[in-house]
């Protein structure tokens, strides 16, 4: 997958990775319109720089892991085009996503930054109801107007200037199975108990049952969720499992002896 020459506006792709061979192939198909593909790699373990190498990616690699939102701005440092799609390995641009970019970046005073519809699988079915849809995420901006948030999770990118909407769907094939979910869940409540607790946030057993119950109550209830039938009922516990285990690791970060 060769760099093309482009009239108008660029487009640089950056992804950051950690063994996801068998992701990074499918999503860097979906990416072959781009004029650039940085992939910023943190160790993989696997053939993610290869297969990056082998589809006409820059590949850079980093010894260290800083948390997520550290590592995508050093990816937005290596892009060198006009505007920036940031994406994660085990997304898809399809291709009506991909042609309503290069015709929002084209447009005369075109916004700085962009969001666009995110529709997420969850052990291989789509979730179109609950907290999982619609999920807007703010990827598409002109290099230098943006940059993430430096939590170690759940980062947000901080936009200076306007921003748009895109209307095709980004797609996310998330989570493949119940060992990935579990797997994901104890990382990402661990990281984010550790980066509340630095912002001094506090919890008890008490506090951490309430975020779980209404984390159940407004995805499955509110959100609709139970119209994605088993699955989301099992994504909604899910997700009421990770704001429990999130708080209640709070809470033990708060016990531990200060140094």
């Amino acid at each position: 997958m060769p760099n093309r020459p482009s009239a108008g506006p660029t487009v640089s792709a950056v992804i950051i990775t950690r063994d996801e061979a068998a992701n990074l192939p499918a999503c860097l198909e979906s990416l072959a319109w781009c004029d650039e593909i940085v992939v910023l790699d943190s160790g993989s373990t696997d053939a993610t720089p290869e297969l990056a190498r082998a589809a006409g990616a820059r590949v850079h690699i980093t010894p260290d892991w800083p948390g997520f939102g550290p590592q995508k701005n050093r990816a937005l440092a290596l892009a060198g085009c006009d505007w920036v799609l940031s994406i994660d390995a085990d997304e898809r641009v399809s291709p009506e996503l991909a042609h309503e970019i290069r015709e929002a970046v084209r447009a005369p005073g075109a916004p700085t930054a962009f969001a666009m519809p995110r529709l997420s699988s969850y052990c291989g079915q789509f979730m179109r109801h609950g907290d999982w849809y619609p999920d807007d995420v703010l990827r598409l901006f002109r290099r230098g107007s943006a940059r993430f948030s430096d939590d170690l999770v759940h980062e947000r990118l901080l936009v200076d200037g306007p921003r748009g909407r895109l209307h095709a769907r980004l797609l996310h094939h998330s989570f493949r199975d119940m060992h990935q979910v579990l797997a994901k869940l104890d990382a990402y409540s661990s990281a984010g108990a550790r980066a509340m607790h630095a912002r001094g946030r506090r919890s008890g057993v008490l506090g951490a049952l309430g975020h779980g119950a209404w984390t159940f109550l407004r995805g499955y209830v509110f959100k609709r969720g139970f119209l994605d039938g088993r699955l989301g009922l099992v994504l909604a516990l899910s997700n009421a499992h990770g704001a429990y285990y999130r708080y209640i690791k709070l809470w033990l970060l708060q016990r531990e002896p200060a140094c």
